[in-house]
């Protein structure tokens, strides 16, 4: 990676003609076509085999002439939960090596715009589901700093979509305060772009003494991501044995954009938690178990003699 970089201005959200910061001297934005003039970004759904082609549109807001790169590269969740699209200097296998613009770099005067188009081909034997990346406008300044303006290609494979999560190496353990704390992976299974909603619980035995916490929602997962994450269950009872329960809402946008939730999973682990009481007492059954014992000895050893 670079050190600095200036990207997904376009990439998640922001105006449908344009997106920019303000430190950036160039915007981009969706051709007008047949696939739409307002567009926020670019969403295919396309046979294995077929083609796709668009154009990108490139303005040049500042007063002086800009020299730009241009490709394309495949998108990842990075580990704060942000869209991100690989560097140049990293291989695309996904999106950003179907996409192919008709040029890699370009010249902008001020003031003016560039319309640049591009074609998907998408290969014959391309997995069914879910694949994202983005078409990058690149301005290379100094030799570690880039800035990039991109916006998002969401490209659904037609076949069977399959959305799916689980929920990978759960563990609770028992914090003490009456707290535990429940960590997870989030592993997107399917086939699907998803974002999970997370609910968590920890009980005692046979399910008493239940107590909830909630989480926020989990970012949009690409097929085979994963999310690390952690929570705090307040007012456990320390019940000896407790059992921890996530239960996954997987929640999947379709090609209009509206979010809908999928039938939930869930899973459980369990852990021991002890009381505070709980040592003194073992102690004091200890202490008491021996002097009984010692009591029954001597009676025995006394009634030997007696004999």
């Amino acid at each position: 990676m670079f050190k600095a970089l200036v990207l997904l201005i376009a990439l998640t959200t922001g105006a449908p003609t344009a997106a920019a910061a303000d430190d950036v001297p160039w915007s981009v934005s969706t051709a007008a076509n047949s696939f739409g003039s307002d567009r926020q970004n670019y969403s295919y759904t396309v046979n294995p085999g077929g083609q796709v082609e668009d154009g990108l549109v490139v303005v040049n807001r500042g007063k002086t002439p800009l020299e730009l790169a241009v490709y394309a590269a495949d998108a990842y969740t990075t580990d704060n939960g942000r869209l991100d699209l690989l560097t140049p200097d990293t291989k695309s296998t996904g999106v950003g090596a179907w996409v192919h613009a008709d040029r890699d770099g370009m010249k902008v005067a001020p003031g003016q715009s560039v319309q640049v188009p591009f074609t998907i081909n998408v290969p014959a034997d391309a997995k069914p589901g879910d694949h994202l990346g983005g078409i990058v406008t690149s301005l290379k300044r100094g030799t570690d700093v880039d800035r990039r303006l991109a916006i998002r290609i969401r490209l659904r494979v037609s076949g069977d979509l399959k959305p799916s999560l689980s929920v990978d190496d759960l563990k609770v353990r028992y914090t003490g305060n009456r707290n535990a704390t429940v960590t997870y992976t989030v592993h997107n299974n399917g086939n699907a772009i998803l974002a999970a909603r997370p609910s968590t619980s920890v009980a005692g035995p046979f399910g008493s003494w239940r107590v909830e916490s909630g989480q926020e929602d989990s970012p949009q997962l690409l097929p085979g991501e994963t999310w690390k994450t952690s929570t705090q269950v307040h007012g456990v009872t320390p019940a000896l044995r407790l059992t921890g329960t996530v239960t996954l809402t997987p929640l999947l946008t379709d090609a209009a954009g509206s979010t809908g939730p999928l039938n939930p999973i869930a899973s459980t682990t369990h852990a021991w938690s002890i009381p505070w009481w709980v040592i003194p007492a073992l102690v004091a059954l200890v202490v008491v178990l021996l002097l009984v014992a010692r009591r029954i000895r001597s009676r025995a050893v006394t009634a030997g003699r007696r004999r």
